[in-house]
């Protein structure tokens, strides 16, 4: 029954990583791909890591998995905020239907205090 149960999480995680794939390929610009692939990504990966865990739960893989789940959880938004910030501020322009520049503010901010 674990494996069984395990193995449905484990394909639900790759058909996430799959659509994470196509969003990179599909979607116009940098932020849009960005804040897709990273929660479809993550979400995938962390199904994934916890099939592994369901199959095998009383192993160092299972626990591996789980502590994997809790790294990537913790560890993706920080990444794909620092990846789309220093975008911005490297010259990547914001599409142009997008209403709020939060980005603007901060960074106008930062340059005054200098």
């Amino acid at each position: 029954m674990n494996e069984m149960t395990g193995t449905i999480f484990i394909w639900t995680g790759l058909f996430f990583n799959f659509i994470g794939a196509l969003c990179l390929v599909r979607f116009p610009d940098f932020f849009s791909r960005i804040s897709t692939s990273i929660k479809t990504v993550t979400f995938g990966t962390c199904l994934v890591l916890f099939g592994t865990f369901i199959i095998y739960p009383g192993s160092q893989e299972g626990l591996k998995a789980l502590l994997a789940i809790l790294f990537l959880v913790l560890s993706a938004p920080v990444t794909a905020s620092a990846l789309a910030r220093g975008a911005y501020i490297y010259g990547v322009r914001l599409p142009r239907g997008a209403v709020i520049d939060t980005y603007k503010d901060i960074i106008a901010k930062r340059k005054v205090k200098k």
